[in-house]
């Protein structure tokens, strides 16, 4: 790769300049000297470091440099160029000849390979490099630049439910934008947007306007966003507000807003990723009023489809059980036979404690016939203990393609195993894994996406120990008919757990009725008491306008 302008062979080359009245005149090549020298390797450092001013300051035209070179830096975005001088020649009358081969690395096995030709000259400042913007890329027009987009294949893949019907779909939204510095009367133009958007956005009023504008210290903000669909719904053109713009930019939405979840922010990552995977490039020479010209890409592959176990009926069941208190509540649903996930849902109340399906909670007395059996057949033997409870799908940790892996939790890390109940710790994935585990015998981790299994860290899945099995399952059905969940009806075949840690909670439900496990986990005051709630409301029947 190294440029060496020092060590270039010096070939004698006569540069013949004849004038009118003069009989002769010529000057040969001689070696770079270290002016000439100098420049050019100063300016293919320059440009390895991708410094636009540095390498513009090295031209005859620093400004009309600096722009295309910065330009063309941001655009390509490389991870490195490399620059190799070649054929430099240097001669008597304060000129000096090269080529250039400046490599742009992309990224993986994505580069693209320019080769160019320019001139230098010794001027009263010293030698400068004759700036045109062909020192870039042949036939590069004036004021051009280089640049490299990303490219995907259409159309682009759609997430399914677990029926095989679309559920999210790539769709443009349109980013409403309010620029202070663009307005003569900002607040004109803040009462006549929230009069637009109205129809759609009724709580954005013109003080939220300004709180956002405020928060964002004046600087431009995207006030709402408003799907391509929606735009006729609102009472007037937005662009007609001074200071205002609209921006579309691509984005993957649920086709019915109502099953909208933390869980399915997951489900978008690895949505993306696939698409990420499957795109292609495009390293275009681009300059005002010409046509983008390619020098090199690729074109990647249509991505495949994304199906998911989420049931939309089901989300809207879990929606409008965990929206029955006002006291922070999450519900999680997974199919009683494999283990998958078939709804998630939390309150705004559990939202702002950001309480999510894979992070540790205390369970409370809800797991006390489990300790107590697992107490009976392991003693003191910790290793026994640590596989009774991994069969059962508690003290592991799963890591499930789909699900967006909360940040970790501060404080300190309880012991791998404790057979005390209020010690130990559990997420709303185990508590459904242990479902899960009773209802088939057997535990298998929790999975979202069709045909991706998680995998486990902390211990082994499998066959449920026989004594552990009937001990747990007898104390469900023993909630359920004579206990705390015996009051709940719609539940056919009820078995349950319930417990809370205290008056304060966290109180816990883990149900299993027909072919799902249900986990509800609530915070607050009788925590117990409003996970039944949560619970009861779930098994209720409804019927949802299509």
């Amino acid at each position: 790769m190294r440029r060496s302008p020092g060590r270039l062979a010096a070939t004698a080359v006569i540069a013949l300049v004849c004038a009118l009245g003069v009989t002769s005149c010529g000057a040969f090549s001689k070696p770079l000297d270290t002016g000439a020298a100098a420049l050019l390797d100063s300016f293919a450092t320059a440009m390895e470091d991708q410094d636009a001013l540095a390498a513009a300051a090295l031209t005859s035209a620093p400004g009309q440099a600096e722009g295309s070179l910065a330009a063309s830096f941001d655009g390509m975005g490389a991870q490195k160029v490399n620059v190799d001088v070649e054929r430099a020649e240097e001669y008597t009358d304060g000129t000096a000849t090269f080529e250039l081969t400046t490599t742009w690395l992309l990224g993986g096995d994505r580069e693209l390979k320019t080769e160019t030709s320019g001139s230098a000259r010794r001027l009263s400042l010293g030698w400068r490099i004759q700036w045109q913007p062909e020192v870039l890329a042949h036939n590069m027009p004036a004021g051009g630049s280089l640049r490299n987009l990303r490219t995907d294949a259409r159309p682009a893949p759609v997430v399914q439910d677990r029926h095989g019907k679309n559920m999210l779909t790539l769709q443009t939204i349109n980013e409403i934008v309010l620029d202070p510095a663009a307005t003569p009367n900002l607040n004109s133009s803040i009462g006549s947007l929230a009069t637009i958007i109205e129809p759609l956005a009724q709580l954005v009023t013109p003080t939220v306007i300004r709180d956002q504008l405020a928060a964002a210290q004046n600087k431009p903000v995207t006030v709402v966003s408003v799907r391509d669909s929606d735009m006729v719904a609102l009472a007037g053109d937005p662009k007609s507000v001074p200071g205002v713009s609209v921006k579309p930019v691509p984005q993957l939405v649920l086709l019915d807003r109502r099953i909208a979840s933390p869980v399915l922010d997951g489900v978008n990552d690895y949505w993306q990723a696939i698409r990420d995977a499957t795109s292609g490039w495009s390293a275009q020479m681009v300059a005002p009023g010409v046509r983008p010209v390619q020098l090199a890409g690729e074109q990647g592959p249509p991505g495949p489809n994304v199906g998911t176990t989420i049931d939309p009926l089901t989300q809207l069941d879990a929606l409008d059980a965990v929206v029955e208190v006002a006291q922070p509540a999450s519900i999680l649903v997974l199919d009683a036979k494999s283990g998958t996930i078939r709804a998630s849902m939390r309150n705004d109340a559990a939202a702002e404690q950001d309480i999510t399906i894979d992070k540790d909670y205390t369970p409370g007395s809800t797991l006390e016939p489990v300790a107590s059996v697992i107490n009976q057949l392991a003693g003191s033997d910790d290793a026994r203990a640590a596989q009774l409870l991994a069969q059962l799908g508690l003290d592991v940790d799963f890591t499930i393609p789909g699900i967006r892996p909360s940040a970790p939790q501060s404080g300190p890390t309880a012991e791998p195993v404790t057979f005390r109940p209020e010690d130990l710790k559990v997420s709303a994935l185990n508590m459904g894994a242990l479902g899960v585990a009773i209802a088939r015998t057997n535990s298998v981790v929790p999975s979202i996406i069709s045909g991706q299994p998680g995998r486990v860290e902390g211990g082994d899945l499998g066959a449920v120990d026989k004594k552990v099995l009937a001990t747990v399952n007898g104390a469900m059905k023993s909630t359920a008919t004579t206990g705390d969940a015996s009051d709940l009806t719609n539940a056919p075949g009820l078995r349950a757990l319930v417990g809370t840690n205290g008056p304060q909670g966290p109180g816990w439900f883990v149900g299993i009725s027909g072919d799902r496990v249900i986990v509800v986990y609530t915070e607050g005051e009788r925590s117990g008491s409003g996970a039944l709630a949560v619970a009861q409301r779930f098994f209720t029947p409804r019927v949802y306008p299509q």
